[in-house]
């Protein structure tokens, strides 16, 4: 059903309204009854303090995966899930009983290794003497040497086993990367893990990242268009507030740092990323929110939510006229909205009068009522906060 239709039908529902106390007699509310008392608000321009809320999920600066890199079996466990751990701290230690006797074979190849060197050395070494008196021949002492030469390879050969033995022992104690707090701990003691196996997360608090969505309309907006680069409409933008999930705000302001510069094709949509400092690590990777980012409408015209209602969609609001009585009149409102108030882009003027108590409940098209002075301020107030 197209708009003109829709507001026909609002107005014509409206007017059936209006029909209703007519049918107890003419001037209804006159025959026994006294003009409700009710809180009025008289609109006027005033600069909107308003804030869009994006959903977001947040992730820890640096989110590490803890895997060893080695297999063997958990002998000790030595964090919990949510601990704080500092760098070099040992999480988990692996059997160290094979990784051990690996490092003895392996300083004791070294040895043999290198007692092949001192032999083979002190046969070039004669060699070379029985050569320059011409008692062996050139290709003879070439042996010895070539022999020498691959003593020492394998001498080499038998460091580099030890020097790779003695790192595997030391990957035995699995320890943090990084401060941070330690994720789920899904492996006890006594399991058989290996460099697939991901022991747990570490996460990295120290500031944390807020992760959502702008869409491909809201970039355009904030880049008039193209006209502005996204890293000054970035630069632009003001502080943003972190609503978290229980409805309480953050401590902490953030600041947007990043907009993707690949718009999804699927979502039509842009990541955005905002940094918030999280000094007490109270934030956490998988904790989720809102985003909330503040912007100002000048001269806007502001009424509380609570002075409309609707019809088939459409918004009306209660303009006080002549005697004092009430019109139900069609107004539009901005989509930006803060959860209590409307941004009225149409339908009313400076200087206008609207009820603000009663609407949706008693309050009636052609209604003459007794307009409460000072109310309009308190009706505001009361108002539920989103």
């Amino acid at each position: 059903m197209k708009k003109k239709e829709l507001q026909i039908m609002a107005v014509a529902l409206a007017a059936a309204g209006m029909l209703l106390p007519s049918c107890k007699g003419k001037d209804g509310q006159q025959q026994g009854q006294q003009a409700p008392e009710l809180a009025v608000l008289t609109v006027g321009e005033s600069n909107a303090d308003l804030e869009t809320g994006f959903p977001c999920t947040l992730q820890g600066e640096n989110d590490v995966e803890i895997r060893p890199q080695i297999s063997g079996f958990l002998t000790k466990v030595y964090v919990e899930e949510g601990q704080y751990v500092n760098k070099g701290q040992i999480m988990f230690q692996i059997d160290e009983v094979s990784l051990k006797a690996a490092v003895d074979a392996a300083q004791a190849a070294v040895a043999v290794a290198q007692a092949n060197v001192n032999t083979a050395q002190t046969n070039a070494n004669n060699n070379k003497i029985l050569l320059d008196k011409n008692i062996i021949s050139a290709p003879a002492y070439q042996t010895s040497v070539d022999a020498l030469n691959a003593a020492k390879a394998q001498l080499n050969q038998a460091n580099a086993n030890l020097v790779s033995a003695r790192k595997n022992l030391s990957y035995s104690s699995v320890t943090a990367p990084e401060s941070g707090y330690v994720g789920t701990v899904d492996y006890k003691e006594g399991t058989l893990v290996s460099p697939q196996t991901l022991l747990t997360i570490l996460s990295k608090n120290g500031q944390i990242q807020a992760l959502f969505s702008f869409t491909e309309k809201e970039i355009l907006d904030m880049t008039d268009n193209g006209s502005k680069s996204i890293a000054s409409a970035i630069a632009a933008m003001p502080p943003v507030t972190l609503l978290l999930a229980n409805g309480e705000r953050y401590g902490q302001q953030g600041k947007i740092v990043s907009i993707s510069g690949v718009i999804n094709p699927t979502t039509g949509a842009a990541q955005v990323k905002a940094i918030f400092p999280n000094p007490d690590g109270m934030l956490r990777s998988g904790n989720t929110g809102q985003v909330l980012i503040p912007s100002i409408r000048p001269n806007a015209l502001q009424i509380p939510q609570s002075a409309t209602y609707e019809i088939q969609d459409m918004k009306f609001v209660y303009v006080l006229g002549d005697s004092s009585k009430v019109h139900a009149t069609p107004i539009t409102v901005a989509e930006q909205s803060d959860g209590q108030t409307y941004i009225v882009t149409s339908g009313l003027n400076q200087g206008d009068v609207v009820v603000v108590e009663g609407v949706g409940v008693n309050v009636q098209d052609g209604m003459v009522i007794k307009p409460k002075t000072g109310g309009a301020q308190s009706a505001a107030a009361a108002a539920p906060r989103q």
